[in-house]
């Protein structure tokens, strides 16, 4: 993979958001699996695009381990993808034995949600939404259902209480934004520690109680860095999962059809759009500690590995056109850092546009989709916006 100097695609323009898989297939064809990208304005990365390649990358955590210590201490305090890609003492960003026990605090707390009961949260929490808009005939999908929600059902699901959730979804969204990312960080960290206090004192049947009670005995700092985790994963990525689904649904003829008939199309849609349009498109970073040498190209000690799920998803070597029950898709990683609340995700949006197409079976974009807004960033796979409209209907009544 060598290089001269101005030959790295850059990850964060409006341009590669508006049409990521352009850059993907176009970059493939000229760098084969590995391509050398920019993640922000001087800060250089591999993307993997190769599927089989990127499996064998998230199966070698010794060669290609999740620690960034010795690359972060080179990158500025205010560079934009900094908190998303920093150490902390977490799962996501260690490995070896610190990996196995944030993990299995993790995996604890995650276990005892009721998944029948999680059904119901979703639901009540769909209808109170779709009621603040109904008889409006319009609304912003992005804004009025599914941030809202995902929020929501998180911070049911955390204990969350609600003046403290605020501070931290403030907090989160600058640093997913990369707009005064440092100022969020510091916001989301210190609600973090307010939440992991206040469950000390006030357990409840709740994730973060079984996380604290677990016998890893995690630090104040330590859980805090845990529920940042599950923040990052239980808002953004889960917003944009509903988001992406109900585009497809909205535009893709061979869903608008069947909307009605509810879970069978929910379920294509959501498999499609995890091949496709996984809600965080490029990510599951790795920091070798050497040099190694992979598909004939030699990668730099210490410089980001970034696998493109969504590019390996579409690599034209593996890929089929059936998606219904395929679950082959790189959408939640693999190999130790698999994501372990994939099912509770999957639940979880699932539930989220049946409620909505049930509820309002006559939605449509008010704007053609070429002139929807894809927001920027190296890492998510996010609209702006998706405004729709609707015959204006009566509120639904509240689930017990």
């Amino acid at each position: 993979m060598s290089e001269s100097v101005g030959t790295r695609v850059p990850m964060y323009t409006p341009e590669f958001a508006a049409d990521p898989h352009r850059v993907y297939r176009e970059t493939r064809e000229r760098y084969g699996s590995l391509v050398p990208v920019e993640l922000a304005p001087g800060v250089p990365a591999t993307l993997v695009v190769g599927y089989r390649t990127a499996v064998r990358i998230l199966n070698d955590p010794e060669r290609f381990p999740a620690d960034p210590r010795a690359w972060q201490a080179g990158v500025p305090a205010d560079c934009p993808v900094l908190p998303m890609m920093q150490w902390r003492p977490n799962a996501l960003r260690n490995a070896g034995t610190e990996h196995a026990r944030y993990r299995q605090t993790n995996t604890a707390g995650l276990t005892g949600i009721d998944h029948y009961g999680l059904q119901g949260t979703v639901e009540k929490v769909a209808v109170s939404l779709i009621n603040s808009f109904c008889a409006a005939g319009s609304a912003d999908l992005v804004r009025d259902y599914a941030f809202p929600l995902a929020f929501r059902v998180l911070n049911q699901l955390l204990g969350c209480p609600v003046e403290i959730a605020a501070q931290a979804a403030e907090g989160f969204r600058a640093v997913f934004e990369g707009v005064s990312a440092e100022r969020g960080n510091k916001m989301l960290i210190d609600a973090l520690l307010r939440l992991t206090q206040h469950k000390r004192a006030h357990p409840g049947h709740d994730v973060t109680t079984r996380m604290l009670h677990h016998p890893a005995g995690l630090t104040d700092t330590e859980m805090v860095h845990q529920l940042a985790t599950l923040y990052g994963a239980g808002i953004e990525p889960q917003q944009n999962l509903i988001v992406n689904a109900m585009l497809l649904l909205l535009v893709d003829d061979r869903f608008r059809g069947s909307a009605l008939g509810g879970s069978l199309s929910t379920r294509e849609a959501l498999d499609e759009v995890l091949f496709d349009d996984p809600p965080m498109a490029n990510f599951c970073i790795s920091f070798p500690p050497r040099s190694v040498l992979i598909d004939d190209c030699w990668l730099p000690a210490h410089q980001p590995v970034v696998i493109s799920m969504a590019a390996c998803n579409t690599d034209p070597a593996i890929r089929t056109a059936e998606f219904a029950g395929n679950r082959s898709h790189l959408a939640w990683g693999a190999g130790p850092h698999t994501c372990p609340a994939s099912s509770l995700a999957y639940l979880i949006a699932q539930e989220a546009v049946d409620q909505l197409l049930d509820a309002l079976p006559e939605l449509h974009l008010t704007i053609p989709a070429t002139e929807l807004t894809w927001r920027p960033g190296p890492f998510h796979r996010a609209l702006l916006s998706l405004p729709v409209a609707f015959t204006p209907a009566r509120p639904l009544p509240e689930p017990y």
